[in-house]
């Protein structure tokens, strides 16, 4: 296996320790979010059910720290609703969704460097293609007469080989995006349904159902 791995760079051309980078890059860039979007992944609507529990038993600073402690971009959200409890609805509004802007362009961090990848691998493939062809027909014109088919071959590899890796960087980065990216919608699917259970909880339920709230005092 590795005999026909150093064979294809050989064979590739300079092109293809490019190619060869480009794969490298999109393979740690998919696998670093893919292990960040799964710790941000929680269960919504029990981490809600949960936080509204609390805070119906008058323990606000026990919510807050609950959500300090849970990663992802739903706590966040929780949060910013909690801490500003018993402040006019509008208020609340506004905060939430200040949370979220801060929170999206986290979910979204690197998914432009596999769109990246995706277009400019097969452009690469092509300059590899270019050069290779570029360089066999020069080979042919030096050597005159005594040009043979192995120059022609030596060429067509060359050519075909960072085309075929091109695109293969490109098919790969493009399927790593929209994986990436539907879990990102996921997510933010998830902190809007969120926001508008915290919205309606905080805002309307709780106060119509006259609960006195009290902040728990820290312990010295």
């Amino acid at each position: 296996m590795s005999g026909f791995d150093l064979s294809l760079l050989e064979k590739g051309g300079p092109i293809m320790w490019i190619l060869l980078g480009m794969s490298l890059i999109g393979f740690l860039v998919f696998i670093e979010r893919v292990l960040f979007l799964h710790r941000g992944q929680i269960r919504s609507s029990e981490f809600v059910t949960g936080i509204k529990n609390i805070v119906r038993k008058q323990r606000l600073v026990e919510a807050l720290t609950l959500c300090e402690e849970t990663p992802g971009p739903v706590p966040a959200v929780v949060k910013a609703s909690l801490l500003h409890f018993g402040e006019p609805e509008e208020k609340i509004r506004f905060e939430i969704q200040e949370a979220a802007m801060v929170e999206i362009p986290v979910l979204e961090k690197r998914l432009a460097t596999l769109a990246a990848l995706a277009k400019s691998a097969p452009l690469v493939g092509l300059l590899g293609t270019v050069l290779g062809l570029a360089q066999t027909f020069y080979n042919m014109e030096q050597a005159g007469n005594y040009s043979d088919a192995t120059l022609l071959a030596n060429g067509m590899w060359e050519s075909l080989i960072t085309t075929a890796c091109g695109l293969a960087v490109a098919v790969l980065s493009y399927l790593g995006f929209h994986f990436l990216h539907g879990r990102v919608r996921a997510l933010v699917r998830d902190m809007e349904w969120t926001s508008n259970e915290m919205l309606k909880f905080i805002a309307r339920d709780v106060r119509d159902e006259a609960t006195p709230m009290v902040l728990e005092e820290e312990s010295v």
